[in-house]
C-alpha cells in the first residue's frame, strides 16, 4: 500500500507548525516565494503521474511475473525487514549517482534548488525521475521482493525523509550513527565545499559511513542551501528541464564525437574543453552567493499564496477525476502548469499581465466547454467562478506590478 497520499495532510500541517514555531522563536526558515515554488513543484510531480507512462511499473511487473528467481513470502516479518533495508541500499545507489552523473542529476536537481531549508523543501520533487530511477530497484524484483511489499516500504522510506528537512532539530547523538537525521541531511542539501555530494542515505546513514560519503555537520561551517548552478527562477518547467537543456547544448556544441556522448554520463558539471572555452559557466562561490529573493508588492505575494491554496484544494480532485479519464488528466495538468508558470512570473517581479490574461482566457474556454459537454458541471462552474475572481484582481495586479517596477527602476 502507498501511504504517501494519506500522509500529505500531515505534511501540510507540519509545515504550518514549523512556520509558526520559527516565527515565535524569531528563527523563521520560510520565504513565501520559495515555499510556493517548492509546493508547486510537489503538486506538479504528483499531477504529472496522470499523464506520464509508468515505464518502471511495466518493467517491475514483467520481472516479477517472468524473471524473478523466486517469490518471497509477504506474510513473514523477515521479508518486510529485508525489503526495507534492501530498498534503502538501492535508494542510496540511485541517490548517489543522481548527484554524481549528469543525466541522473538532471532528473534529481529540482529537489535541491530551494535556497531555504524547511519541511516544504521535502515536498519539492522532480517530475522526470520516472525516466531513470526505476533501474536501481530492478534487483529487488529479481530476488523476489513482492510488488506489494516494494510499494509499501518505498512509501515508508519517502515519508521518513520528510521530517529530516528542518533546521530546528539539533544533532541527535547516537541516533545519527545509524539513521539519517536533520543534521546530516542538512549537509546533503548544502553547497559548501566541505559538504558537497555527501550523506545520500534515505533512512540509514550507515551506507554513507560504509562507502565513504559521510560528512558530519560542523558548527563553524553553516550550511548554504541551493545548487551550484542556481536557476534564479521559480518557474517549475525551467526547474525541471534546465539541466537537460544544458546537456543538449553541450552535446550539440562539442566538436569531438567522444565528448558528445561523454556529456551524458560525465561527472556533474563537466564540460568538453572546447565548449568550456567558448561558453564558460559562471563560477559559484557559496561564501558570497546572494539568494534569489525578488522584491514584489504584498498584493502579488498574496495572489501567489491564494493560487497555492486553490491548488492545494483542487489538487486531490484533479487527481481523482483525471485518473479516470486520460484526456481530462492531460487538460488538468496543462492548466496546473499554466497557473504555476504565470504565478511564478509574478513572484519573480517580471511582467506577467499578458500571460495571466491568456491563462484566464484559455481557462474560460475550457470552463464553457465543460458546461456544454461534461456530464458533471460542478467542476466547470467552480472553474468559472475562480476565473471571475481572478479577472477582478487582474487590473489591480497589473497596476501594482507596473508601479512597483517603475519604483525599482528609479530607486
Amino acid at each position: 500500500m502507498d501511504y504517501v497520499p494519506l500522509a500529505v495532510p500531515f505534511f501540510l500541517l507540519a509545515i504550518a507548525l514549523e512556520f509558526i514555531f520559527g516565527w515565535v522563536k524569531n528563527k523563521n526558515t520560510y520565504r513565501l516565494n520559495d515555499t510556493v515554488s517548492s509546493l508547486f513543484m510537489g503538486s506538479l510531480s504528483t499531477a504529472s503521474k496522470l499523464v506520464l507512462i509508468g515505464v518502471g511499473g511495466a518493467v517491475f511487473y514483467s520481472i516479477e511475473t517472468y524473471y524473478a528467481l523466486w517469490r518471497m513470502n509477504d506474510s513473514l516479518a523477515i521479508t518486510w525487514i529485508f525489503a526495507f533495508v534492501a530498498y534503502d541500499l538501492c535508494y542510496y545507489c540511485f541517490h548517489r549517482i543522481g548527484h554524481e552523473r549528469q543525466i541522473f542529476w538532471a532528473s534529481h536537481v529540482a529537489h535541491h534548488q530551494s535556497e531555504e531549508y524547511n519541511l516544504s523543501t521535502a515536498l519539492r520533487q522532480t517530475s522526470s525521475s520516472f525516466l531513470l530511477n526505476w533501474i536501481f530497484y530492478v534487483p529487488l524484483f529479481l530476488i523476489g521482493v513482492p510488488a506489494k511489499v516494494f510499494v509499501t516500504v518505498a512509501s515508508v522510506n519517502l515519508i521518513y525523509q520528510f521530517w529530516v528537512h528542518s533546521q530546528h532539530i539539533p544533532k541527535l547523538g547516537w541516533y545519527e550513527l545509524f539513521f539519517v537525521s536533520p543534521s546530516n541531511h542538512r549537509v546533503h542539501h548544502a553547497t559548501n565545499d566541505l559538504y558537497i555530494d555527501k550523506n545520500y542515505g534515505g533512512v540509514f546513514i550507515i551506507w554513507d559511513r560504509m562507502f565513504g560519503t559521510f560528512q558530519e555537520e560542523q558548527e563553524d561551517e553553516p550550511c548554504v542551501y541551493g545548487i551550484r548552478g542556481p536557476i534564479r527562477s521559480f518557474n517549475p518547467l525551467w526547474a525541471n528541464t534546465h539541466i537537460y537543456l544544458g546537456i543538449i547544448k553541450d552535446f550539440l556544441r562539442a566538436e569531438k564525437l567522444k565528448d558528445k556522448f561523454h556529456v551524458l554520463i560525465a561527472r556533474t558539471g563537466w564540460q568538453p574543453k572546447d565548449v568550456a572555452k567558448k561558453y564558460p559557466r559562471e563560477k559559484y562561490d557559496y561564501a558570497t552567493y546572494i539568494k534569489f529573493d525578488p522584491v514584489v508588492s504584498k498584493l502579488i505575494s498574496l495572489y501567489g499564496f491564494i493560487q497555492l491554496i486553490v491548488l492545494a484544494i483542487v489538487g486531490p480532485l484533479i487527481i481523482e477525476y483525471g485518473s479516470s479519464n486520460y484526456i481530462l488528466g492531460v487538460i488538468y495538468v496543462g492548466m496546473l502548469v499554466f497557473t504555476m508558470v504565470s504565478t511564478s512570473r509574478w513572484l519573480e517581479g517580471r511582467p506577467a499581465i499578458y500571460m495571466e490574461a491568456s491563462r484566464l482566457l484559455v481557462f474560460t474556454v475550457i470552463g464553457v466547454m465543460g458546461l456544454q459537454y461534461s456530464s458533471s458541471s460542478e467542476a466547470a462552474i467552480f472553474l468559472l467562478i475562480y476565473i471571475f475572481i481572478n479577472i477582478l484582481a487582474l487590473p489591480l495586479l497589473g497596476k501594482v506590478s507596473n508601479s512597483h517596477n517603475n519604483e525599482l527602476q528609479h530607486g
